[in-house]
């Protein structure tokens, strides 16, 4: 008699590119993969250690050390080949794939070589795909753009898809979580390319989150979860967008004191989001670059105490991982707003490290983390476009990082001697001490 649970299992008839999405993203589940909602601590800490270590994303290592190309091309064609199967899942594996292969490595002459097919692939998945597989796409879409960099192949690429993506996000019959995506591709897609339509789809994000203002009788309007989420992103991406019009008004864009509106909705995600486009407009005035309006700021006074009772807030029909986040980011955008103190964070990568001094450069990175996810780091040592963005400067070579490693080790040699030498003399200091006790 054959023991209980000993029946062979039949196959699971499952697709057949499956194997191959693992094999790219070497041990990684989907989750991490397309986890776009991932703090910057998470991003900074997750980015150190790229593939086992060595960011050769599965590939084979040469001699020198060096990563083949070759494999990791021929998985990369072999993902771009499956974009055109019949299984919609399929194709949704593939498009993770890629996205997860472009955030982790910076190959930027492989997508100029395919960029017609990459581009055509990516327009119809838009087009005739629904839920996740067009939610892929748009990320596709900005990590494609993020590869190209700046320059007339990627304001081609806003031409073909951009108007695509804006008719997905007003479209109601599509779920807000992609309609949510494609927003963010579109706000991406205009931060890189040269567009003359900027000005049309700041418009059209703003007419999108202004569903959450307050109504005319000045009560809240009833916005479920998945509305709320997408309004938070619509917010979000018209705040990126806010960071090349330099603070100009437009009689037709949302004003600091509109905004504030967004600072009661229930939902935390457009709250913070309120929050972070509040001190980005406030820094952009400021800093001389739109005049500042003194009338205004007198008027700022309900802003400011609403700010105080969110950095405060200790209700508990909020949940307390919620609390705890809304508390951590209003502190810093209340600190802003009262004392003019910006935020100041170091990202150290590699030998290098960035100076994140300014909402505007905040938002700049925050979006580069969202479409990267745990290969920022590698982009930010080799991709030009994200260099440029940040004002990082030319990439360093080898023999500079060789010579930074030298003078950290020669650091870390004083720093030993002065340690040792410290060390002697307090020593000496308690022989004393202790002498005069025994007196």
């Amino acid at each position: 008699m054959a023991p209980k649970g000993g029946k062979k299992k039949k196959g699971s008839g499952g697709n057949t590119l499956k194997p191959l999405r693992l094999e790219m993203l070497n041990g990684t589940s989907d989750e991490e993969s397309m986890n776009d909602n991932m703090s910057v601590i998470s991003n900074i800490s997750d980015s150190t250690v790229l593939d086992d270590g060595g960011g050769n994303f599965g590939c084979e290592v040469g001699e020198d050390g060096v990563a083949l190309e070759d494999g990791f091309e021929d998985k990369m064609s072999q993902a771009l080949d499956g974009l055109s199967q019949k299984s919609v899942q399929g194709r949704i594996n593939c498009l993770e794939a890629l996205n997860t292969a472009l955030s982790r490595r910076f190959v930027p002459d492989f997508v100029i070589d395919r960029r017609v097919t990459v581009s055509d692939a990516i327009e119809r998945s838009l087009k005739k795909g629904r839920g996740d597989e067009q939610t892929c796409a748009a990320q596709l879409a900005t990590s494609v753009a993020v590869q190209l960099g700046s320059g007339d192949l990627t304001d081609s690429l806003c031409e073909e898809l951009n108007p695509l993506l804006a008719f997905i996000m007003n479209d109601t019959s599509v779920s807000c979580k992609t309609r949510a995506k494609c927003s963010w591709a579109l706000a991406v897609l205009s931060f890189i390319g040269d567009t003359e339509d900027l000005c049309d789809t700041m418009r059209g994000l703003a007419r999108l989150f202004s569903g959450s203002y307050r109504k005319g009788d000045d009560t809240l309007p009833g916005v479920s979860v998945e509305l709320g989420a997408l309004h938070a992103a619509a917010l979000s991406s018209w705040t990126l967008l806010c960071t090349l019009t330099g603070g100009q008004k437009s009689q037709d864009m949302p004003s600091i004191l509109q905004l504030s509106d967004l600072l009661d909705s229930p939902h935390l995600d457009i709250r913070m989001a309120a929050g972070e486009a509040i001190a980005l407009l406030l820094e952009q005035q400021r800093g001389g670059s739109a005049d500042y309006d003194e009338d205004e700021e007198e008027e700022m006074n309900s802003l400011v105490e609403k700010l105080r009772a969110l950095a405060t807030d200790s209700h508990k029909y909020r949940a307390k991982k919620d609390r705890k986040t809304q508390r951590s980011s209003f502190r810093d955008i209340l600190r802003y707003v009262e004392s003019g103190e910006s935020p100041n964070i170091q990202i150290r990568f590699g030998q290098e490290s960035l100076q994140v001094d300014s909402w505007v450069r905040k938002k700049q990175y925050d979006a580069f983390c969202t479409v990267l996810g745990s290969g920022v780091n590698l982009h930010l040592s080799e991709n030009d476009l994200v260099r440029d963005v940040l004002q990082l400067g030319a990439r360093i070579s080898p023999l500079n990082i060789a010579s930074l490693k030298q003078s950290k080790q020669e650091r870390h040699l004083m720093n030993a001697a002065s340690f040792k030498a410290r060390c002697l003399s307090r020593a000496k200091n308690r022989d004393k001490r202790s002498a005069l006790l025994s007196t």
